[in-house]
């Protein structure tokens, strides 16, 4: 799995920052990569914004609960993973 983060919202007072540090360092086995635009820009202007997979949008209102349903998503798929 691979998740993206948009550069220009790393610059915003509730940018995905943080959430790019801290994901990196919990989840080191994921591909965690910072790209200039992700092509949303009207949801990454107003909302922490993170790409997962290849069309998967993850949008939140602080970086906080961006990083809970990051975390969330991550825990499900470990476990669907688990399983097969």
């Amino acid at each position: 799995m691979k998740i993206k983060y948009c550069c220009k919202n790393f610059k915003n007072k509730n940018g995905s920052k943080s959430v790019f540090k801290s994901m990196k360092d919990e989840f080191p086995d994921i591909e965690h990569k910072k790209k200039d635009c992700l092509g949303c820009c009207k949801l990454c202007s107003r909302q922490c914004v993170a790409k997962v997979g290849k069309s998967g949008v993850i949008c939140a209102e602080s970086p906080d609960q961006l990083y809970l349903q990051l975390k969330q998503l991550l825990g499900t798929s470990e476990v669907e993973t688990a399983a097969v």
